[in-house]
């Protein structure tokens, strides 16, 4: 519990910023950490949460790896803590698995700006990954700027879709 205390707080230090922070649209569940007696049954869980399977299983927070980013910014948003919480959890639990972690920023600004950019952004998801437990030697930062739009409109709706950091889990082999 102590240790949770500290990780948060050093999260919350690491977003701090000019900006007042985004009204919370989905406030997260609260885990429950209360000691279970040995003789109470535990609930069998239909997937492993937590297992290689639960990174392609749509029903598993692992499944989503994308962290968005407001404009010119690169602060995680307090939405996207349970993701990156749950991809850390993954490598903690995983220690065989690698995550390179990509930066991108939508088309506006300059080439060296967005990756710039990009890498602040890959980055903070690296160090947020790094605090709640993983281990450096698991996990690459790279930029890509805005050479790998999702959306390539030119609208609001479509540059937030590029404003990311996107994790990809692989084995310690493939990398």
């Amino acid at each position: 519990m102590r240790h949770t205390i500290a990780i948060l707080a050093a999260l919350l230090l690491t977003a701090c910023s000019s900006q007042p922070p985004a009204p919370e649209q989905n406030p997260a569940g609260v885990e429950d950490r209360t000691p279970h007696a040995a003789t109470q049954p535990v609930p069998e869980a239909p997937f492993d949460a937590f297992g290689i399977a639960a990174l392609k299983d749509p029903r598993s927070i692992l499944s989503k790896r994308s962290v968005y980013f407001d404009y010119d910014a690169f602060i995680i948003k307090d939405e996207f803590r349970p993701l990156i919480e749950a991809h850390a959890k993954f490598l903690v639990n995983n220690p065989a698995f690698k995550v390179l972690i990509q930066g991108n920023a939508d088309e506006r600004g300059s080439r060296e700006y967005n990756l710039a950019l990009g890498q602040k952004r890959a980055d903070a998801v690296k160090k947020a990954l790094l605090l709640l437990g993983a281990h450096e030697e698991q996990i690459e930062s790279v930029s890509l700027g805005k050479e790998k739009p999702v959306c390539t409109e030119s609208t609001e709706e479509c540059w937030a879709k590029n404003r990311r950091a996107d994790i990809l889990h692989s084995a310690a082999h493939e990398f």
